[in-house]
């Protein structure tokens, strides 16, 4: 004996003793119980149900609870059970049916699951109204287990369950209305529904709109549908009315709606299911689903239809609100933006917003170009706390504050300090990050400070790319609440062809990873990516802020300062020497003695290399920052080369008499033995030291201080006495000197 048949006998047993005859014979309601059949008598006017024991045994309900209500006999069954049991007498009552049978199942209290079996006959009044349903009720589960039934239920339910499971994946990654109508229509749309073929219509201002069309043969219907609410299409209908239709044939189809008739023969369908898009209670649009081989819709594939323009309804729902916050995010952050980024003089710029993909996608993030006098340009990128209205609303009222002090042509340190002070001002608790830099084009000096944000990067001309070490202080608002509104600044010099780029955090923060592994990767693209600033500032929107998943907002902007590579018959390069970089000494030599050979003078390379050596190291080590060094070809009257070294230092070199052990003090020695020509000259708050190495050019070019030998500015010079006029050396001068022109005690290296 089975498990289940000894359930049985147990639980039949209290039922024979009920009802055995006075002559012991076994009456017809015992002969039922024993067999797990019960019957029902149901008034659908009073809504009660009067259902013998057997039947409450059936359903594994105790006699003594039961309080003669229908619900509560389908409480214990699983939703989608309940759902598919009320279709099916629905059904059966409102299309006139006199009876009706299903199998469901029912959950039991020991963990398993019983298949039971409602047969019942429906009673009609006169007029054909239900009133009363009368029935048998009964454990079907040792018939039904084994059954070609079951297995084919089981199949169409798994099968059902995939098309489920796969809609609400797909769904729930859509954000907008264009990711919905991509999943429904892109590759596999149709077979995750299921169907052969779907249109999709919106409703919009009390109009349809076919936004989609997905399956062979349906451009036959392209162009129906759309415009008003006409109930002569079946689309249209279904939405006014709020109830689905089930199409089984396309003559039923055309009968309904003659309208389609002409098109119908072009269609390899044979039925649809036309469905209703509604969320919270708003009309949203309408789904066609369109199948080739199916000709009847049972009570399960219509709830499964059902579901799907559920699931389909709420995505909708969901990327339509997401579609409406976007666009509002998008006027709101395009009014504190700058409308537009002027053109500059002597560079390129470009600047880029990218919002975040969530919320409402307002951020406090922002860039600035700000023009100053002198033909210089104040750049801006921060970042405000927050991701909603009011750090957008701070962010414009800061961006405009710090546009106004930087204009008045205060120093960076003092702009920062006065936008500090400005926030902490402002009626909130919020704070923010800034890196702001005043950059001459003319000269490639940029001044900068920061406020605890990340600091920029400089690619070189060369595709290198440095992160110069710019000092910081505070974030604005912090800085005045800890009264500590310093904010040092860092000189750095672009050479022509270097691109600087300042950014926000969400360009480089990829979550689970360590901020550093986003800087660096950072670099590498700024390294690979395109030279002008407009190619670049794409490529990195479309490398990095995509990749890290757009979970929160960039500011971007990228300066490229216009390159000076001279012409063909005259080439010429610069390069900027960070006194931080280890390397930075030895690239410079290997790239003078590489442009050397590109340009057919390697015979020079030697003594350019080694000018190139001593002019730098004194620059390294007797100044405060970095060196530009520039190597350019002179190609008139003879073909020779100048190679110059700036540095931001007013102090000039100052020729020394070095004794035979001391380790310095012979760079001008050097120089002036190696050059044809050389010379000191002012550049802006620094100078530069020139020298020009090749043959010597005819005398009658020679500049007119050469050929005097030791003039007044010469002399002027190497007293120490600074003066706006270059002093020369030639080797006239070297003559002169070594007949005992008067020397001067400072250090040259």
């Amino acid at each position: 004996m089975t498990d289940h048949e000894r359930r049985q006998d147990t639980e039949a047993a209290p039922l024979r003793r009920i009802d055995r005859r006075a002559n012991g014979e076994i009456g017809p309601t015992e002969r039922l119980a024993m067999n797990r059949t019960g019957s029902f008598d149901w008034d659908l006017d009073a809504r009660t149900l009067d259902i013998d024991e057997a039947g409450l045994a059936v359903f594994g309900v105790d006699p003594e609870t039961f309080d003669s209500r229908p619900g509560a006999l389908v409480e214990r069954l699983e939703p989608a059970e309940r759902a598919r049991l009320d279709v099916t007498i629905d059904e059966a009552i409102t299309g006139g049916s006199n009876s009706y049978n299903v199998h469901f199942r029912v959950p039991l209290e020991d963990g398993t699951t019983q298949w039971t079996h409602v047969q019942a006959r429906i009673l009609r009044s006169k007029d054909g109204k239900a009133h009363r349903i009368v029935g048998v009720v009964r454990d079907a589960t040792a018939e039904v287990t084994h059954s070609a039934f079951v297995l084919d239920l089981e199949k169409r339910r798994q099968r059902q369950t995939n098309i489920v499971e796969r809609t609400t994946s797909a769904m729930s990654r859509a954000v907008t209305v264009d990711d919905v109508t991509a999943a429904l229509t892109g590759p596999g749309g149709l077979a995750r529904l299921g169907a052969d073929g779907l249109a999709l219509g919106l409703v919009e201002n009390s109009s349809l709109n076919i936004v989609a069309l997905s399956g062979e043969s349906l451009e036959a219907l392209d162009g129906l549908g759309s415009g008003d609410l006409d109930r002569n299409l079946p689309l249209a209908d279904v939405i006014r009315s709020g109830r689905p239709r089930f199409i089984t044939s396309l003559a039923a189809l055309a009968r309904r709606y003659p309208v389609l008739e002409p098109h119908l023969g072009k269609l390899r369908f044979r039925a649809a299911a036309y469905l209703p898009l509604v969320a919270q209670a708003r009309s949203l649009g309408g789904l066609a689903l369109f199948y080739r081989e199916r000709t009847v819709f049972n009570a399960d594939e219509r709830i499964l239809c059902l579901g799907l323009a559920a699931i389909v309804a709420q995505s909708l729902q969901r990327a339509m609100l997401f579609d409406e916050e976007r666009e509002f995010a998008t006027q709101l952050q395009s009014a504190m933006l700058p409308p537009r980024i002027q053109d500059i003089e002597g560079g390129e710029i470009a600047v880029r917003y990218h919002a975040a993909w969530s919320g409402r996608q307002v951020g406090g993030d922002w860039y600035d170009v700000i023009a100053l006098p002198k033909n210089r340009y104040g750049l801006v990128v921060g970042d405000v706390q927050g991701h909603d209205t009011h750090a957008a609303a701070i962010m414009g009222q800061l961006r405009i504050a710090l546009r106004a002090y930087a204009a008045e042509g205060h120093p960076p340190a003092t702009v920062l300090a006065r936008a500090s002070r400005f926030l902490s001002e402002l009626d909130t608790d919020r704070f923010a990050t800034c890196t702001y830099a005043q950059v001459d084009l003319a000269t490639g000096a940029a001044r900068v400070v920061r406020a605890g944000h990340l600091g920029p990067l400089i690619r070189h001309a060369d595709g290198r790319v440095g992160s110069p070490q710019v000092r910081g202080g505070l974030p604005l608002g912090i800085s005045t609440e800890f009264q500590d509104e310093e904010y040092p600044e860092t000189r750095l010099d672009l050479v022509p062809g270097e691109t600087f780029v300042l950014y926000t955090d969400g360009l480089v923060e990829e979550p689970g990873a360590d901020l550093d592994a986003g800087v660096q990767a950072l670099r590498n693209e700024v390294s690979t990516g395109p030279a002008g600033a407009e190619a670049l500032a794409d490529h990195l929107s479309d490398r990095l802020w995509e990749r890290w998943g757009s979970g929160d907002d960039v500011a971007l902007l990228v300066l490229r300062r216009s390159p000076d590579v001279g012409s063909s018959h005259a080439p010429r390069l610069h390069q900027y020497i960070h006194q931080a970089d280890p390397e930075g000494l030895s690239d410079a030599r290997a790239i003078v003695r590489q442009a050397l050979a590109d340009w057919d003078m390697a015979e020079f390379a030697d003594d350019a290399e080694l000018v190139t050596g001593e002019l730098l190291v004194n620059v390294l080590l007797h100044t405060e920052g970095g060196a530009v060094l520039s190597l350019e070809v002179l190609p008139e009257p003879v073909r020779r080369i100048r190679l110059s070294v700036q540095d931001r230092s007013s102090a000039w070199p100052r020729r020394r008499t070095p004794g035979e052990t001391s380790t310095s003090g012979r760079g001008l020695l050097l120089l002036d033995a190696v050059a044809t020509r050389w010379g000191i000259e002012p550049r802006g708050e620094g100078k530069a030291v020139w020298c020009e190495i090749g043959p010597a050019p005819p005398p009658a070019t020679a500049p007119a201080s050469a050929r005097r030998g030791a003039g007044p500015a010469r002399r002027t010079a190497m007293r120490g006495v600074p003066h706006p006029v270059q002093w020369c050396g030639t080797p006239l001068d070297r003559r002169r000197r070594r007949q005992g022109a008067p020397g001067v005690a400072h250090r040259f290296r």
